[in-house]
């Protein structure tokens, strides 16, 4: 038996379906649209600024000495505390002295000797002098005397000397301070046996209070530095120089360039510049790896953008987004030379007026709209 389809079902399905249409019809595709991005920009404008460089360098010391025996014996006695500050002329070590003390003594016995020698023979030459003219005595005689006498004289010369030596060595015994400055650690401990010029320093005295900051710069940057002088596109910078620590803090006294080396050294192209540091407390030691925060040079009309405004390309190539004309997005790429603080220095690809978009970059694709609004962000 075969049932008929109800006409009101069909009818209700019906309603619903012109009213789904109507439904799809009334959209508001303007609701659909999505809103401009909105970005922040700054202008780029020129504006006076020092570049600088950061240097790696070592700490050396002013003056350094290293202490060595000038005579051979048994060390007695050490008399400084090591990392101690020395004073010039101050004893440092001891050498046993017997030896030196009894050459000493034998030497001036030897000089009195010649001294008594040189009296008798000085004496017969005056008498023999006197008899002369009586020739009572040969006139060889009488030269023999008068040599004799002139000997005696250069024995007790040589007899003055060997004693003014043997003095000498006896000094030495005593080894003392050749300047002052703050001494290291001993290589040597009483009764260990020294030889007199031995290779192995006893102890080292450095002069820490300043101290010197060897770095070094290559040949390249040197030369494009006095090419910018030359054609006036810089100014020589001014000022003293600072220094970063192994830390990475700014050591708190400011130095100055000493010298720069006038030859380049051919095995690296680089040149040395030692720069010249106040030490009054002691922070800097010889060896320690310091930079060099010096300034090259003045630029009166750099261009400087905000670090955030500047990405890289899968090339590596620095580039910038600009709000273009009609505010729409456009890509440069730039030379981004160096930072300096929080922006980079650029020297193509940007001009003054040019608005370079520092926030919202992530929103703002080549090509696309967005909204530009000023920032208050400080180069």
């Amino acid at each position: 038996m075969t049932h008929a389809l109800s006409p009101r079902p069909l009818l209700l399905a019906g309603i619903m379906l012109g009213a789904l249409a109507l439904t799809g019809c009334g959209k508001d595709p303007a609701k659909d649209a999505k809103p401009t991005p909105e970005v922040g920009f700054i202008v780029i404008a020129t504006g006076a600024t020092e570049t600088t460089s950061e240097l790696p360098g070592r700490v050396r010391a002013t003056v350094m000495s290293e202490v060595r025996p000038q005579v051979s014996g048994i060390v007695k006695a050490r008399t400084f505390t090591e990392g101690s500050l020395v004073s010039a002329g101050q004893t440092l070590y001891q050498i046993d002295p017997a030896l030196y003390g009894a050459a000493r003594g034998e030497a001036s016995a030897r000089l009195a000797g010649a001294e008594a020698a040189l009296a008798a023979a000085t004496a017969r030459a005056d008498r023999y002098a006197t008899l002369a003219d009586s020739e009572a005595v040969s006139r060889q005689d009488i030269d023999d005397v008068r040599a004799s006498a002139r000997q005696a004289r250069a024995n007790v010369a040589q007899a003055r000397a060997a004693l003014q030596s043997a003095d000498v060595t006896l000094r030495y015994t005593r080894i003392i301070a050749p300047i002052s400055g703050r001494i290291g650690r001993s290589s040597v401990t009483p009764g260990a046996l020294v030889t007199a010029n031995q290779g192995d320093a006893l102890a080292v005295i450095q002069q820490l209070d300043p101290v010197y900051v060897d770095v070094t710069q290559s040949s390249v940057k040197l030369l494009a530095l006095r090419r910018a002088l030359a054609n006036g596109s810089s100014l020589p910078a001014t000022g003293s120089i600072r220094l970063k620590l192994e830390d990475g803090s700014v050591y708190e006294q400011t130095g100055d360039i000493s010298f720069t080396e006038p030859m380049v050294d051919e095995a690296t192209g680089m040149v040395t510049i030692r720069a010249r540091f106040p030490n009054p407390d002691g922070v800097l030691l010889p060896g320690m790896f310091v930079k060099i925060l010096a300034p090259e040079a003045k630029l009166a009309h750099a261009v400087l953008a905000p670090q955030q405004g500047i990405a890289r390309n899968a090339k590596g190539e620095a580039t910038a987004l600009i709000v273009g004309k009609d505010n729409k997005v456009e890509q440069r790429v730039v030379a981004a030379t160096r930072a300096i603080g929080a922006s980079w220095l650029i020297t193509d690809g940007l001009k003054p007026g040019d608005r370079l978009i520092v926030e919202g970059t992530d929103k703002a694709k080549p090509g696309s709209l967005v909204k530009p609004v000023p920032t208050d962000l400080q180069k």
